[in-house]
């Protein structure tokens, strides 16, 4: 049989060009990029000419090499683009949810999920009702298994589950609390999606799985799982499209602005919470303080001083125009508020004010929100260190360490293991030889 002879990959050579790269320089950002979805790559120029002649590295690979363009020329570059007649695998929104949900269940799989890699330029669905009839409402018959029908009380359990694993996230951390929603989503939630009902409670459903799933979202990011949480939002962005909730569509891309500050990304995190602000016009002053505040931090991190604290100002009145409820996923309060100015001047080189206000948010924080607490303490007792103030950063560090001993929080593991690496720094401080020894038993039982 004779040999397939390889087509010259011209898409591939088109992007180089766009990008004012050579063959050297696609190399190391392809490794570079990898290495954030725990990738070990160790390509060269002439891994790169191989591809330029018709050869194609594994599939995860391709994505890193996408990806790699994309932060380099600032927009998306589909699978196309990169490697000419690849297509883009396209589900519809319930079953993209539950692969990914049956993914993340799976111990086998998790790990490479987690590992996923976080995209700087992915392409966000707008809000239009997708399935939609003549008449403007939305059509789910050619999705609905009429074996089931569901009503008010479906509705009502998802968001009931919502809540509670929301407490769960609070008290005990996310590492207990993602699995249960991951499954909750796959077993229940998504057959109720297929199932038949009336329009207003599908709309309603789809309103209530797209909440819990921003709050899975939200989890695997804090976890910092980016790749992951990244493709939960997008899946929560599609069924608040479907559902005709801008609400909860705007609160998932403030979510998707956070990951992106988180990351560094200053640019995209204002693009980002500004997209939020703009698709929110039925916010209330509290989704409104929510908002605002992302976007001071947004401006920050650009470094936009005038705008950073107009929008704090925003934030601070749409605050004090809020009710006394609080919803139990992406709700604001005083604690935020206050954590968010905190971010704020770190950005604009103000460590002392933005201790300052990190202070105010742990005294104001409700007493159930140990997972946000042991965040803020570790953040806190960081930036005391990086003050000076070693002595107040060790009491600091005690209180961490109070909760930090009953919650699962991988944020909370990379608080605790900066603070054991500051600790040998200053070996001589009384306050750091009275805490060590409490440091090596926590480090014995979170081991154990």
């Amino acid at each position: 049989m004779a040999r397939r002879e390889r087509k010259p990959n011209t898409s591939l050579s088109a992007l180089l060009r766009e990008a004012h790269w050579g063959n050297d320089q696609l190399a190391r950002a392809v490794n570079i990029t990898g290495a954030e979805a725990g990738l070990s790559l160790s390509y060269d120029k002439t891994s790169v000419a191989h591809w330029l002649t018709g050869s194609r590295p594994k599939g995860p690979v391709r994505e890193v090499v996408r990806e790699a363009f994309a932060r380099r020329l600032g927009r998306p570059v589909t699978s196309s683009e990169a490697f000419a007649d690849e297509a883009e695998a396209e589900t519809d929104t319930v079953s993209g949810l539950v692969e990914l949900g049956t993914a993340d269940m799976d111990p086998s799989r998790r790990a490479v999920l987690t590992a996923g890699l976080y995209s700087a330029a992915l392409v966000l669905p707008g809000f239009t009702d997708e399935f939609t009839d003549a008449t403007g409402r939305i059509d789910h018959s050619r999705q609905a298994d009429r074996t089931v029908h569901i009503g008010a009380g479906e509705v009502a359990t998802v968001n009931t589950m919502t809540d509670r694993i929301a407490s769960i996230l609070d008290e005990l951390g996310a590492a207990h609390a993602r699995p249960m929603a991951a499954a909750f989503l796959v077993s229940s939630v998504g057959p109720w999606l297929r199932a038949s009902g009336t329009e207003d409670t599908k709309r309603q459903l789809l309103a209530a799985a797209s909440d819990l799933t921003y709050l899975t979202g939200w989890m695997a990011m804090y976890e910092t799982a980016h790749g992951l949480g990244q493709r939960y939002y997008v899946q929560a962005l599609k069924l608040a499209s479907e559902a005709g909730d801008k609400v909860t569509y705007c609160r998932t891309l403030r979510g998707m602005a956070l990951q992106a500050s988180s990351l560094g990304y200053g640019s995209r995190t204002l693009e980002l919470a500004d997209a939020a602000a703009e698709a929110s016009p039925q916010a209330g002053p509290r989704l409104q303080a929510f908002l605002s505040g992302q976007q001071a931090h947004g401006a920050a991190m650009m470094g936009d001083r005038r705008m950073a604290f107009q929008r704090l100002q925003e934030t601070e009145t749409s605050l004090s125009r809020a009710d006394g409820r609080n919803d139990a996923v992406g709700g604001y309060d005083a604690a935020a508020y206050h954590f968010h100015a905190s971010h704020v001047l770190y950005e604009l080189g103000d460590l002392p004010g933005s201790i300052r206000e990190l202070t105010l948010s742990n005294r104001v924080r409700l007493p159930g929100e140990r997972q946000g607490r042991v965040h803020a303490m570790g953040l806190l007792a960081r930036r005391q260190m990086e003050l000076g103030h070693v002595e107040e950063s060790c009491r600091t560090w005690g209180l961490f360490l109070d909760d930090y001993t009953g919650i699962s929080s991988v944020r909370g593991d990379e608080h605790f293991r900066l603070l054991r690496s500051e600790l040998g720094r200053h070996q001589t401080v009384r306050a750091v030889a009275e805490i060590t020894p409490r440091v090596r038993t926590v480090a014995r039982l979170k081991a154990a």
